[in-house]
C-alpha cells in the first residue's frame, strides 16, 4: 500500500496531533498521505478526493468511519479506524497503539474483513445505502405510526410503533440494540428487523435471510389521517415518506472492507465494551 487517504474528525482530534503522528509515520516509510478536505458543515468534499488510493485511515469515532464507508462504498477500499470516540465498536486502533498499528499495516500484517450493507429503494426509484441500519421513524409530535411489513411480497405483520429498525449485523450493536434487538456476529449475512417501542406485548425482533427483500408500507394515521414519517440511512441521509409509500430494503451488492489488526475476537471486544454499559 502506497497511497493513504486520511480522514480526520477535527471535533475529536482538535489539534491534529494524532493526524500528524499518523502522517509522519507513513511518510517516513516513503508512503504518500492525502488529507481529506471538508466543508463548513464538516462533510467530506468528494471533489477533492483523488480517484486512486489504497487505504482510508479514519481518525475519529464510529460515526466518522460510517460516513467514510457510505461515501466510498463503490471503491472497495479497506478502511482502518483509529478510535477517538467512546465505545468504538468499528474503529480498530486505540490512540496509545498507533505506532504498532502503522508498523503492522506497512508490514502487511493484517486481515481484510467484509461487512454487508443494505440498500433501500423508495420514491421515484431513489436509492441509498447503509452500513448500520435503515430506520423508519415518526415525524413530528409524539405518536405511534402504522405500517405493514412484507417479506418477499408476503405480508408478515402489521405494526403500531414508534418505527422500525432494519439492521445489518454490523449495526446490531447500534440502534437495534437500544431498541431491544439481538447482537449479531458482525461478519454474518442477515437482516434484523426490530420494531421501536411497539404498541403490543408480543412483538419481537425477527432475523431474516440476507437474500430476503423487505418492504415497509406506511399506513393511515389515527382517525384515518394521512401520515408522514422519516426514513433514514445510518442516521445521515433522511427522506420523508407518506401514507401509501413504500421503502424496499435488501442486501446491497456493495460491502465495506475493514482492515483488522487485532487478534481479539468479537466476543472479547463485546465483553470489554459492554462492561458497565
Amino acid at each position: 500500500m502506497d497511497r493513504f487517504l486520511i480522514v480526520t474528525n477535527d471535533g475529536k482530534d482538535t489539534e491534529y496531533t494524532v493526524t500528524r503522528q499518523v502522517t509522519s509515520l507513513l511518510e517516513e516509510a516513503g508512503r504518500e498521505c492525502i488529507l481529506c478536505k471538508k466543508d463548513e458543515h464538516k462533510k467530506i468534499i468528494r471533489e477533492f478526493v483523488p480517484e486512486e488510493f489504497d487505504c482510508v485511515i479514519v481518525i475519529g469515532g464510529d460515526g466518522s468511519l460510517i460516513e467514510v464507508a457510505r461515501l466510498f462504498w463503490e471503491k472497495d477500499i479497506p478502511i482502518l479506524g483509529i478510535n477517538m470516540g467512546t465505545l468504538g465498536y468499528l474503529t480498530e486502533v486505540e490512540v496509545g497503539h498507533i505506532e504498532e498499528a502503522i508498523a503492522q499495516v506497512l508490514a502487511g500484517d493484517y486481515e481484510l474483513e467484509n461487512r454487508m450493507m443494505l440498500e433501500g429503494v423508495f420514491g421515484d426509484q431513489r436509492t441509498d445505502v447503509s452500513l448500520n441500519d435503515i430506520v423508519v421513524s415518526r415525524k413530528g409530535e409524539l405518536h405511534i405510526i402504522h405500517f405493514r411489513l412484507y417479506v418477499n411480497g408476503e405480508l408478515l405483520n402489521d405494526y403500531e410503533a414508534d418505527g422500525v429498525v432494519l439492521s445489518t449485523p454490523t449495526g446490531s450493536t447500534a440502534y437495534n440494540l437500544s431498541a431491544g434487538g439481538p447482537i449479531v456476529e458482525p461478519t454474518a449475512s442477515l437482516i434484523v428487523v426490530t420494531p421501536i417501542c411497539s404498541h403490543a406485548l408480543n412483538t419481537r425482533s425477527i432475523v431474516l435471510s440476507s437474500e430476503d427483500e423487505i418492504e415497509i408500507e406506511i399506513g393511515l394515521g389515527r382517525n384515518g389521517t394521512r401520515e408522514e414519517v422519516y426514513v433514514s440511512f445510518d442516521g445521515a441521509d433522511t427522506a420523508v415518506l407518506k401514507t401509501g409509500d413504500r421503502v424496499a430494503v435488501r442486501k446491497s451488492e456493495a460491502s465495506t472492507t475493514f482492515m483488522k489488526l487485532s487478534k481479539v475476537s468479537f466476543l472479547e471486544t463485546l465483553r470489554r465494551k459492554m462492561k458497565g454499559n
